[in-house]
């Protein structure tokens, strides 16, 4: 009996583990989100002082506004395995990066990099944006005659002399006009920030449709193929991690044992490079990554390395 009870809680819970799992990519993009939005707050709440003078506001306002997002970037950039994979040992062989002249596989690489990485920044703008403080502080240390004359026109003659030190409310402007023109800063603010968001949401949409209209495989190969390839990195993860805890075990016991080392089986570094090229599918080769065309070559070169590791460099 409580077997039977068991069993259909352990299936709903393996469901939902496997719908958590094929779901991590919104998952993951709901956490940034969420990550960015208290973010964005803490910044705006106990770090954020805008110095409400025409000399600074511009300046500070911007690098609150547009700092972080290039540090996101940057990250985003830093922690992509796609581009370090294409750049990996480009400038002692430059021909890497356009293999027997093509360079569109590497300017695509370049691109789906870039635009990943693109996205934490595109939501710190956005959320920043919409909140508005950052963008009040920016504009209002604006000295241009154009900014000026938007927010003063029709307004006291003490408007311009006083604009900057209106998002700190010190202004000697009535409460009512200051309060409008917080108003008007704000809504400047929001409407930049859903227009950001719309153009992002819509090149987002307009990239995906073109790639797919474009792309050599049906649908569901597609998704296979996606399958493939994040079951191929797992599974490569944990072989590596076997193999190299066998290659540390096998010297460790060589060292203390005082005895040759015993053979161990390892690819080469040619093996290890072609392995590592960028892939772009093709109908001729029928295969889904670089490591199934490389073992699947039928000129394939089985010798081993006699040293598994030879750098002109350290790691350490």
């Amino acid at each position: 009996m409580s077997f039977a009870v068991i069993k259909p809680t352990m299936d709903s819970f393996n469901t939902v583990i496997r719908f958590l799992t094929n779901q991590k990519t919104t998952i993951g993009y709901g956490i940034m989100a969420i990550a960015t939005i208290g973010g964005e707050r803490l910044f705006s709440l106990f770090s954020f002082q805008c110095p409400c003078n025409t000399d600074q506001n511009f300046t500070y306002g911007l690098t609150y506004l547009l700092g972080p997002a290039l540090v996101l970037l940057s990250v985003g950039l830093f922690l992509s395995t796609a581009l370090w994979r294409l750049y990996t040992g480009c400038c002692l062989n430059p021909m890497k990066l356009c293999p027997r002249g093509n360079c569109i596989g590497c300017t695509s690489i370049f691109m789906r990099a870039v635009v990943g990485a693109l996205v934490p920044p595109i939501m710190w703008l956005s959320v920043a944006l919409l909140n508005g403080t950052f963008y009040e502080c920016a504009v209002s240390g604006l000295e241009d005659q154009v900014i000026v004359d938007l927010f003063c026109k029709n307004r006291t003659s003490t408007c311009r002399a006083e604009l900057a030190k209106v998002p700190c409310k010190t202004s000697n402007l009535p409460a009512a006009e200051t309060n409008d023109l917080l108003l008007m800063l704000r809504a400047q603010s929001q409407i930049l920030g859903w227009v950001l968001i719309i153009s992002s949401a819509l090149a987002g949409l307009i990239g995906t449709c073109y790639k797919n209209c474009r792309s050599q495989v049906s649908y569901l190969q597609l998704t296979f193929w996606k399958i493939y390839m994040q079951k191929e990195k797992e599974k490569f993860d944990s072989f590596a991690e076997d193999y190299a805890t066998k290659l540390a075990e096998r010297n460790l016991k060589s060292f203390f044992d005082n005895t040759e080392p015993e053979s161990f089986p390892f690819p080469n570094h040619t093996a290890w490079e072609q392995v590592s090229a960028v892939y772009t599918y093709k109908h001729s080769d029928q295969c889904y990554s670089t490591l199934q065309k490389y073992v699947e070559r039928p000129d394939r070169d089985y010798s081993m390395e006699k040293m598994p590791l030879q750098m002109e460099h350290s790691l350490e």
